[in-house]
């Protein structure tokens, strides 16, 4: 029901200043002062949402760019001078949707704001397990996690005792396809960019092994160090060099599922790559996905991953910064290798 109160607070928001090229700035994002009426008008269908965590994520960056038809398969771009917007962790204020009511908590797409208007849609979800860290619905219950369900289980069909190799480890998605791998019994190597990063991977994580792609001078003889038989199943997170030397690395019939490549995402002039043949040799099923094509499997992994985190089966590390006006600095952190584990920002804590 609508509220009765036609208040009008304050509502901070980080807005695009004007399509990015090369690696964003903060000057791109502007952190800027506006409005919001506190009440849904009579009839609306609309929902107002106070936001606790907002999530960031390195496919935002496609978001900043010019508007492109290959892109925009992805998402649509954000539009200069409006909010930019992403997955959060939201709390209803008011409401004149049927399904949510003063009180609920959500997760879903909102714009960066302190408070986001909302028109609910298969984006959107009611939180109904509150046992369980709030903060995770933007991490490892929400989009990530789903990215890493479905990319593993749905796209590469993991065997006990496959090789697996997921580069960007010990992201928010990479962090977590190893561990599932792990339950399914199969021989895990993650890659990252700091020796903290291999630290994570091995001894908090549970990876068979890591290597920092920074200090090696060579790709190729690192996973062959790893993999001296060679890789089962590739999660792609990062694309350019490392695809290249994973490619020389595959074993016949390999999968390789392709969710991000955040090393291309900031460049205009893309890498090549140049092993590509290798697909056609060792017969390798590469496949891409945006993990919005897997929502109608949302309830069936909550239902596998919410057992194994009571459990204590699995771990998830965040990297919390406190507050909206420090969102635009830990957002393009994600692109200089600065965060450890899944980033995220708290803007209200209810």
């Amino acid at each position: 029901m609508a509220t009765s109160s036609n208040a009008t607070v304050a509502n901070k928001q980080v807005i695009l200043r004007d399509y990015v090229t090369g690696f964003p700035k903060e000057s791109d994002l502007i952190f800027t002062d506006s409005t919001i009426d506190l009440k849904i008008p009579e009839g609306s269908k609309t929902v107002l949402v106070k936001n606790l965590y907002l999530s960031c994520d390195p496919y935002m960056r496609i978001r900043m760019g010019k508007p492109d038809p290959g892109t925009a398969a992805l998402a649509p771009h954000y539009i200069p001078r409006e909010p930019i917007y992403g997955f959060s962790v939201s709390k209803v204020i008011d409401s004149g949707h049927p399904d949510y009511k003063k009180g609920d908590l959500l997760w879903g797409l909102v714009g960066w704001g302190e408070y986001s208007l909302i028109t609910p849609d298969f984006s959107h979800y009611k939180i109904q397990h509150t046992d369980v860290p709030l903060s995770y619905y933007t991490g490892l219950l929400g989009m990530p996690g789903m990215t890493a369900y479905a990319g593993f289980y749905e796209i590469c069909s993991p065997k006990k005792g496959e090789t697996v190799f997921v580069s960007a480890a010990s992201g928010a998605v990479g962090q977590l396809v190893g561990q599932f791998a792990k339950i399914m019994g199969c021989y895990v190597v993650g890659s990252a960019g700091s020796n903290e990063k291999v630290d994570l991977l091995k001894n908090k994580f549970g990876f068979d092994d890591a290597f920092n792609y920074k200090a090696e001078p060579d790709l190729n003889a690192a996973l062959k160090r790893c993999f001296p038989e060679g890789i089962d199943i590739y999660f792609e997170n990062v694309g350019g060099k490392m695809l290249d030397a994973v490619l020389l690395n595959m074993k016949l019939h390999g999968r390789i599922a392709v969710c991000g490549m955040i090393s291309q995402y900031n460049l205009e002039d893309q890498e090549g790559v140049h092993n590509l043949a290798n697909v056609i040799y060792k017969r390798i099923r590469i496949k891409g996905f945006v993990v919005s094509d897997y929502f109608d499997k949302h309830l069936k992994f909550l239902d596998f991953v919410l057992p194994y985190i009571r459990e204590g089966k699995i771990t998830y590390v965040e990297d919390v910064v406190e507050g909206l006006e420090n969102g635009p600095s830990a957002l393009l952190g994600l692109f200089h290798g600065k965060n450890v584990g899944k980033q995220l920002i708290v803007v209200a804590r209810e």
